[in-house]
């Protein structure tokens, strides 16, 4: 079976940057990815490139920035008053991620340094112009079932459960 949409998608992927490093990977979990192909939950070079490929198939897949996490965006950089945190208590740290709404909807915000009263925060994703390395195999392909499709996600082992 062909990978095309709406078809349940599972498999192991490696993902590097560019100087080789490993940013994450679905062989330190020990069970592959499953997505819904066509839904747009995966980035849409890696969506791509899967379209056609079958069990078994493996590649490397480069994905460009515009095709991944988008370019970066240095409007969504902000200096913002710690006080702005409310409940933090002063216990606010660089990497500590926290979600606000914004023109645009919800958006994850990352803090990047805290000074004094003053917090860096910035609402790019992290890999965010980064060209992406995936090396992939792929384990499974199946139909996706009604409520699948309905949700727009995968439901059971290595998908969504509720």
């Amino acid at each position: 079976m062909q990978i095309s949409d709406n078809k349940v998608v599972s498999f192991h992927y490696t993902l590097t940057n560019n100087a080789g490093e490993t940013i994450d990977s679905s062989l330190q979990r020990g069970e592959p990815l499953a997505y819904l192909h066509g839904h747009g939950n995966i980035v849409p070079g890696l969506e791509k490139a899967l379209t056609g490929k079958a069990a078994g198939d493996k590649m490397d897949v480069t994905v460009t920035p515009e095709e991944g996490y988008g370019e970066r965006h240095e409007q969504l950089i902000q200096q913002v008053p710690a006080s702005a945190f409310e409940g933090a208590d002063g216990n606010l740290q660089a990497g500590m991620q926290f979600q606000a709404q914004t023109e645009a909807g919800p958006r994850i915000f990352t803090i990047t340094a805290v000074e004094g009263d003053q917090v860096t925060v910035d609402g790019n994703h992290p890999l965010a112009g980064e060209t992406l390395n995936f090396a992939v195999e792929v384990t499974e392909v199946r139909d996706a079932t009604d409520e699948e499709q309905e949700h727009g996600h995968v439901h059971g082992p290595g998908g969504h459960d509720h």
